[in-house]
């Protein structure tokens, strides 16, 4: 098999795999929620990267990978980064209409492409731009139903949506740049995101239940099903950054997309939750979207391959070597055998880790 058939399956499998564990997780969580009344999220996701962290820990001692020592605080800056955004966006949830809520994640996309444009310098043709306009539309009429706004929940709203960007823009970014795969960023963040939210997921879950975690009943089925729930979460974060290391952060959200019209079918369907001519005439749109935007990337995507192959070999290096990062030209790049870090990159992307 070729390089590039091989790439190929390598990001069908990462998507599959997205696609099955997220879609797994939810109807595990909603079991938890709906059924046995366990309402705590942010606690629980929480418990999902301390699971996950373990897991990657026995991998790497069983030599499944080697972890790469990357700078750490790039590492602890950006765990904390993407802990923050899982908070924020169960604040997002419980501060707003699921409406909103909804309309608050089909956000994330556009400002996703416009901070790759600004910082990144990165194209979007017209055609994905406008295929990613039909799935947003898609997923709006499905899934988007009232649209209460309110101060408070707005201005979380827009921290929701410029942590999410960030991050996952991040992820990528530090895969790509230093040469770190999705297992061993992972393995190195995940404390870091796990330990945020195992301080403050009690306060949150209680400032929108009005319940105490550590005062719940966990029963034995209670306690099976969060096993369950923390032993999907393990796929669905490697999926995670596998996915958005291998593609892009705006694929990721289309995938994200993708997820929602398939637990929106799967309710009516098996659950037999409520349905209407609306929410088939969204799902659709939004596949249709889907089909579009696969389409164009595919296409794209091949014919910069075939440039790249008819360049000289020098040439291509010379054009690798020197695409800056986060759009910063000129940006020397700091080399340690030991450690890799994020010394070189400007301003702007340094201070989504240090505040600056």
């Amino acid at each position: 098999m070729s390089d590039g058939a091989g790439s190929r399956m390598g990001v069908v499998g990462a998507l599959s795999l997205s696609v099955t564990s997220s879609v797994a997780i939810v109807i595990c969580n909603k079991y938890l929620i709906s059924t046995l009344g366990f309402f705590f999220a942010t606690t629980l996701t929480s418990w999902h990267l301390m699971v996950t962290f373990f897991t990657l820990y026995v991998a790497q001692r069983l030599r499944f990978f080697e972890p790469k020592p990357i700078d750490t605080r790039t590492v602890i800056s950006f765990g904390l980064l993407n802990g923050i955004s899982i908070g924020l966006l169960n604040l997002c949830l419980g501060f707003n209409s699921v409406g909103f809520y909804q309309m608050t994640k089909l956000a994330i996309i556009p400002f996703t492409i416009a901070l790759e444009t600004i910082f990144l310098n990165k194209k979007f043709s017209q055609s994905i731009k406008a295929s990613l306009m039909v799935l947003l539309l898609g997923v709006g009429i499905a899934s988007v139903t009232d649209l209460q706004l309110n101060l408070l929940g707005s201005i979380i709203a827009v921290l929701t949506i410029a942590a999410t960007c960030v991050g996952q823009i991040l992820t990528n970014q530090i895969q790509r740049r230093l040469k770190v795969s999705s297992t061993q960023l992972l393995y190195q963040s995940s404390p870091y995101q796990s330990a945020v939210l195992l301080v403050t997921g009690p306060f949150v879950d209680k400032l929108l239940t009005k319940r105490d975690v550590f005062a719940f009943n966990y029963t034995v089925q209670v306690v099976v099903f969060i096993a369950l729930s923390c032993s999907i979460a393990v796929c669905v974060n490697f999926s995670t950054f596998l996915v958005i290391g291998t593609t892009s952060p705006v694929t990721y959200q289309v995938l994200g997309h993708l997820k929602t019209c398939l637990v929106l079918s799967f309710g009516y369907i098996i659950l037999k939750d409520p349905f209407s001519v609306r929410n088939v005439a969204g799902i659709l749109i939004a596949i249709f979207g889907m089909g579009l935007y696969s389409y164009y990337s595919v296409s794209e995507s091949r014919k910069k391959t075939e440039a790249a192959g008819s360049l000289p070999i020098a040439a291509q290096m010379i054009e690798k070597d020197s695409a800056p990062l986060l759009g910063a030209k000129g940006s020397p790049r700091t080399e340690n055998k030991s450690e890799e870090s994020f010394d070189y990159m400007p301003r702007t992307a340094k201070s989504a880790f240090t505040g600056r």
